[in-house]
């Protein structure tokens, strides 16, 4: 007998070729995009959706199902990399991004989902052989089993700190917001831990997708015939979609006459045209245009009353979509693509102007969850010059009787209050106006004269509206 043939026999499992699932293929590939790129979500997922159902890989629920592992992955982010670091022998930032990824979607599909725990780690391992490889899918076996040992609320007791010891630490984990961004966002409301835990976790739920009918171009009645479709909660002209109801379905979106639109954004442009003005009401401007939403709907409602809009925007890409946003506005109107703080046009020329200016987005969180881990402090210091130089423009293009919108989708006081009381210091003849009763249907608008809009109390994105009159 052979040397060899005395050697005991090894027996070896046929090598088994990873199942690939497309839903969470899609989801890992939208989240590295994110991260990669520095892309956001919004933008990412349509045309990855768009590709899988042309492939014919995906039906609606699959579609719904990678839509929730993205969004709810990216919003849980800080819960479930303080939950995946107790489960690690080493820091995060040692952990390939690649592997926090799909520890990040395992992690949502245990705790944030009704996906069966054995099912949820045998397909995020399944996921990882095919993007990652065996060794590392071994890696990640590991830690969901661990992660599987509680439920969310189990984990929580575990990660965050007690409340009494350090209040923002706690709210931060628990829901899932940096913590600077806390802070920032309870100084805006004022303090109480009720409300801070209701915004947090109203910027955690998926918002509702809401419509405009642009006047003169279509109406509630016509969107509130689509399924799904209940009206809006402030505004005239707002609809909502329920149920994931999808806007490109929708007729008169696909035609321009409607679009997508936060009611928040709604109410700013309303409550601009509703202002008192004395004395001609003909030219309107919108100083910080793109993308076109409230260009649209402030065009429609200058129409009614026989006014100009002009829609100004610095990047010319934006101004392309400002004039498609008006295209077949039922009144005269101008899109240019010119610097907001170095206006082509003459001091004293318009009777209303709104200026929308660019911020840290802090108060859309709901729609653009991967925006609270991208921001930094410093950024704020970045938008502040800009921030109070398209103010100054504005109030010095606006005639004396005339009245300016400052508007941001941003709640944090550096970029609201604090940007309007520096720049009127510069402008003594101006006077706050009251813009709360403009929107007489909306409660809880802070103290005014200025309105601030909550995700928790409106439904609406954290829009900052202060109107000011030139007096002389």
């Amino acid at each position: 007998m052979s040397d060899q043939s005395r050697r005991p026999h090894k027996s070896h499992k046929p090598h088994r070729r990873p199942q690939k699932d497309p839903v969470r293929i899609l989801a890992f590939e939208a989240l590295r995009a994110v991260d990669e790129r520095d892309a956001y979500a919004n933008l990412v997922l349509p045309p990855l959706l768009r590709k899988a159902r042309e492939k014919g890989d995906f039906d609606g629920r699959d579609a719904a199902l990678a839509t929730e592992l993205v969004y709810g992955t990216l919003r849980r982010q800080g819960t479930y990399d303080a939950i995946v670091a107790a489960c690690v022998d080493r820091p995060l930032r040692e952990v390939d991004p690649p592997v926090l990824d799909v520890l990040g979607l395992g992690a949502h599909q245990l705790l944030g989902t009704r996906i069966p725990p054995h099912a949820a780690v045998s397909a995020t391992v399944e996921l990882a052989r095919v993007v990652l490889g065996d060794g590392r899918a071994k890696f990640v076996n590991a830690v969901l089993r661990k992660v599987a040992q509680h439920d969310l609320d189990g984990w929580l007791e575990k990660v965050a700190p007690p409340y009494e010891d350090d209040p923002e630490d706690h709210l931060a984990v628990v829901h899932s917001h940096p913590r600077w961004v806390v802070s920032a966002l309870w100084d805006s409301l004022g303090g109480g831990r009720a409300g801070i835990e209701d915004l947090l976790e109203a910027d955690n739920e998926r918002p509702e997708v809401t419509l405009v009918a642009r006047p003169g171009r279509s109406t509630t009645g016509e969107l509130l015939r689509e399924e799904a479709a209940v009206e809006g909660r402030w505004s005239p002209y707002a609809v909502r979609l329920t149920e994931g109801g999808e806007p490109g379905a929708v007729e008169a979106v696909r035609e321009g006459r409607a679009g997508v639109q936060d009611e928040g954004s709604q109410l700013v442009a309303l409550a601009l045209a509703h202002a008192p003005v004395e004395g001609r009401d003909a030219l309107w401007l919108d100083g910080c245009a793109g993308p076109g939403g409230k260009a649209a709907l402030l065009g429609a409602l200058a129409a009614e009353r026989g006014a100009v809009l002009l829609a100004s925007e610095k990047q010319p890409h934006r101004a392309g979509l400002v004039a498609r946003a008006l295209d077949g506005n039922p009144g005269p109107y101008q899109v240019i693509a010119a610097d907001g703080t170095r206006p082509p046009w003459r001091p004293g020329s318009f009777d209303r102007v709104l200026v929308d200016v660019p911020c840290t987005g802090l108060g859309a969180l709901r729609r653009r969850p991967e925006a609270r881990w991208r921001r930094r402090p410093e950024d704020l210091d970045g938008f502040a010059p800009l921030q109070r130089d398209l103010l100054r423009t504005a109030l010095e293009s606006v005639r004396v009787g005339g009245v300016v919108g400052y508007a941001t989708c941003s709640p944090h006081l550096a970029e609201t209050r604090a940007v309007v009381a520096d720049v009127l210091k510069q402008f003594p003849d101006t006077e706050l106006v009251d813009a709360r009763p403009l929107l007489p249907d909306v409660p809880a608008l802070g103290e005014g004269p200025d309105i601030q809009l909550w995700p928790h109390l409106h439904g609406t994105d954290a829009m900052y509206l202060a109107l000011i009159r030139r007096t002389g």
